[in-house]
């Protein structure tokens, strides 16, 4: 996968991070840079994170699937935004979020928001992508995006919420499509 390719991966797992930085930024009483940098880095490691244990627990069963790797990939990248997309629809993750920063809460979100990146790393591991490159990317991506989010949700509100579920979404499904032609028909 190219840089960009990865990036805009990135971008698309990274959404429900940065949709619930916005909520915490809504929440809470007062917003500092500490609490950007905290947020930033709970979700971005653990979206660094999820992709390795996904690479490892998929290359330990890829000898098994390598003649179907392109559907997998496509499926879980389909799954994943599909689900989004319609979480976003429905309005599921409308719920208000809790404003604390403790450890607990912390660990609780950033577990949530990088399951789909579990499968991502699933699929990285029957691509054969640069796993290094790919968590450094997805890590930074999701450490500005909750960052940022945690800002905007203080200034701006919630009006992004749903539209940046949407487009994490329709990233996610558009690698997943370009994966599949690829493998098909190139």
């Amino acid at each position: 996968m190219s840089f960009w390719e990865i990036f805009l991966l990135a971008v698309g797992v990274s959404m429900d991070a940065f949709a619930v930085s916005i909520g915490k930024g809504l929440s809470a009483k007062r917003v500092s840079w500490r609490e950007a940098l905290t947020v930033g880095l709970w979700f971005g490691g653990f979206q660094a994170l999820m992709p390795v244990i996904g690479y490892y627990l998929g290359i330990s069963f890829a000898d098994l699937v390598t003649k179907i790797d392109h559907w997998i990939a496509f499926g879980l990248l389909l799954l994943i935004g599909g689900n989004m997309i319609r979480d976003a629809l429905k309005g599921e993750d409308d719920k208000p979020v809790d404003s604390s920063f403790a450890f607990r809460t912390m660990l609780v979100l950033a577990i949530a928001t990088s399951i789909d990146a579990l499968a991502v790393g699933i699929s990285f591991a029957f691509l054969g992508t640069d796993l290094c490159r790919s968590i450094l990317i997805i890590g930074l991506t999701t450490f500005v995006f909750s960052a940022v989010g945690l800002l905007i949700g203080k200034k701006v509100g919630s009006r992004f919420h749903a539209g940046a579920e949407i487009l994490g979404g329709v990233i996610l499904i558009a690698i997943g499509l370009k994966i599949l032609v690829e493998h098909l028909f190139f």
